[in-house]
């Protein structure tokens, strides 16, 4: 019998994977718009709600709680599952790592705040509930992330440009890895906790390993340069995203990694995308060398080495 599956914010990061996954393996996928759309109807008689809705940081503490609170209204009212990409801003900058689903959620900045609030709704509730937990998204396309506006902007030109000290590790995940990850949580909901906090590894990488594996992946030397922040800081009040920006910089300068071991032990047999294949089909397509891989062929899922 066919799932499904209904996408909240199919058009950003995480809801686009999403919807392209939850495809791929065979589900009902249903977009929702919230233009034309009433939530409690459309959530009627699907099996899972993929909440991809992420307001501008600007307008988190307006939003943010609403818009749970309508998901978590309309999956009581239908019984769905609701799939949740968490963040590390729960944790804060003086969590000592690893972190894991025990890990305190101890941030005291207002964005930290307010993810805390958010999921302690979806625990008080009783909504089957699955918290995808992961760090950094490397998307394959440019989606306004870190990595396409920052990091990989002067590629073409020999640079990586990155944010805090490339010394210390740092968590990243592959968005068509984390979005099969949701499916393969979905599949075996019914045996999950009530709400299950569920953090994916993905990729632990210092500023230089990203560096070496774009070089890989692009066939350039690349030259790292640290990006200055001082532009943000005259920009605070006038830019209204700037002082949230400047709130979330401490995870660049805080070594970190997420401890996937629930995550291996509830799906045992993922595999994840190979690092130099995920930046390849990361990058554009004038910086792919003449014999590499390219975007749009089909990839072929390799198993990760992780960097801790």
């Amino acid at each position: 019998m066919t799932q499904s599956v209904l996408i909240l914010g199919a058009s950003g990061r995480f809801g686009r994977n999403a919807e392209d996954a939850f495809r791929s393996a065979g589900w009902d996928v249903r977009r929702f718009d919230r233009k034309t759309n009433n939530l409690m109807t459309s959530a009627q008689g699907v099996d899972v709600i993929v909440n991809g809705w992420n307001p501008l940081y600007p307008d988190w503490a307006k939003m943010v709680p609403d818009l749970h609170r309508q998901v978590i209204e309309a999956a009581s009212a239908s019984g769905s599952t609701v799939i949740v990409p968490g963040n590390v801003y729960v944790f804060g900058a003086e969590t000592p790592g690893p972190w894991s689903a025990s890990t305190p959620h101890m941030a005291t900045n207002p964005l930290g705040r307010i993810r805390i609030d958010m999921e302690e709704a979806y625990r008080a509730s009783s909504v089957r509930t699955i918290v995808l937990r992961a760090g950094d998204f490397i998307d394959t396309t440019a989606s306004g992330n870190w990595f396409d506006q920052v990091m990989s902007k002067q590629l073409a030109r020999g640079r990586f440009v990155y944010p805090g000290n490339p010394e210390i590790p740092h968590a990243w995940a592959y968005l068509p890895d984390l979005a099969r990850a949701a499916v393969a949580l979905a599949e075996m909901r019914a045996e999950l906790p009530r709400f299950s906090d569920v953090p994916f590894a993905g990729y632990t990488l210092t500023g230089n390993d990203l560096m070496r594996g774009l070089s890989r992946a692009t066939g350039k030397e690349l030259t790292l340069k640290r990006m200055q922040w001082w532009p943000l800081r005259l920009a605070r009040p006038f830019w209204r995203l700037a002082p949230h920006l400047l709130e979330m910089r401490y995870l660049w300068d805080v070594p970190h990694r997420l401890d996937g071991s629930f995550f291996d032990e509830l799906v045992g047999d993922f595999q994840s995308t190979d690092l130099e294949v995920a930046l390849s089909t990361s990058i554009p397509p004038i910086l792919q060398p003449a014999d590499g891989l390219s975007p749009n062929r089909p990839l072929k899922a390799e198993v990760v080495t992780q960097v801790h």
